[in-house]
């Protein structure tokens, strides 16, 4: 089962998390008596700085070391522009309505996007199906977005603008999980009930995967309460070791990594892609510096897998030398 592979849980957890530092971070400014009209004005201000960091992620490097830069291709979704949209509208969710209408809401998008999928006829095809082209989706993305999407299939996005629906679902899970964590409630009470909410999620994601298969593209609505139950299990993980059994000393990289996450996010992709666009001699070609150090320093030694995961864990180990720089020195850049 493919879906059932790590790297198919990062971008919903990331999501869910998302959701679940809402209420810590807007949920004291309200106790504070701050007016929602000067909170929204700030959500909005950040929704909009995440956006363009993600289309600044999306044209870089904007024509330099010949890379072909045009706006009317430039790629609309992606990552952070997924962020930016599920932030703005769980974060005024929050301030707008109660936990219990977060409940309604995020069943019924998660209802009504399954409904779309499975139902409803396809213009241009005549059936609804969840093929990778041809799919409700898919439709809607290249009829609104042409040109502006994904380079590899061009005619769809993992991204897109009715996938996002459900992953917003995924961070208003989030949002009711740090809702809870904020009641005055026994730890291990609170420990117990993730454990149990995400056993929970994560049946009736598997139930659901029967007639709407769990699938990332697709941000399936089955795609959502499983891996949401998968987060709230590893949070709940998290929160025994930290919260209750007080057991920190294995938590510092991930605090230098969470509190520059969008900085590093950010000048990672743009290194990335800055290695990949710049072209060095190798044998009878030039290709870029990323394929030159990955071929001469991990796979001349290793099998293809090995040197993969081995350049991975690398680049992530130089980020965060890079990142505890930062925090040594108390840095930390907020959008």
């Amino acid at each position: 089962m493919a879906w059932l592979h790590p790297d198919r849980f990062n971008f919903s957890f990331l999501s869910f998390y998302c959701g679940v530092a809402i209420p810590f971070a807007l949920g004291k400014r309200i106790e504070k008596g701050e007016k929602h009209s000067k909170i929204i004005l700030q959500i909005i201000r950040r929704s909009a700085i995440l956006f363009l960091l993600g289309l600044i992620l999306a044209g870089f490097p904007f024509g330099l070391f010949g890379h072909n830069f045009d706006l009317a291709t430039l790629r609309i979704p992606g990552v952070l522009q997924r962020i930016a949209v599920v932030y703005l509208v769980a974060a005024i969710l929050f301030l707008k309505t109660s936990y219990k209408a977060q409940v309604y809401i995020g069943s019924a998008l998660l209802i009504i996007y399954a409904i779309l999928m499975t139902l409803v006829p396809v213009p241009g095809v005549g059936y609804s199906n969840l093929e990778p082209t041809t799919n409700l989706a898919a439709w809607l993305d290249n009829n609104l977005l042409t040109g502006h999407l994904w380079s590899i299939p061009k005619v769809w996005d993992p991204e897109g603008i009715l996938s996002t629906m459900p992953a917003i679902v995924s961070a208003i899970m989030g949002m009711i999980t740090g809702w809870w964590l904020r009641q005055d409630k026994d730890k291990t009470t609170k420990t117990v009930w993730l454990f149990v909410m995400g056993s929970i999620c994560m049946t009736l994601g598997y139930i659901w995967n029967g007639w709407f298969p769990i699938n990332k593209s697709l941000w399936t609505s089955s795609y959502v309460l499983y891996t949401g139950g998968l987060a709230l299990l590893f949070l709940g993980f998290c929160y025994w070791f930290i919260d209750v059994r007080n057991s920190k000393w294995w938590i510092k990289p991930f605090q230098v990594y969470g509190l520059n996450a969008i900085t590093v996010f950010f000048l990672s992709g743009l290194v990335g892609r800055l290695m990949y666009t710049i072209k060095v001699p190798y044998g009878n070609e030039d290709v870029g510096l990323s394929t030159y150090l990955f071929n001469n320093l991990f796979l001349s030694w290793l099998d293809p897998v090995n040197a993969s995961l081995l350049w991975a864990i690398v680049y992530i180990l130089v980020w965060l030398g890079l990142m505890w720089i930062l925090y040594a020195k108390k840095i930390f850049i907020k959008v």
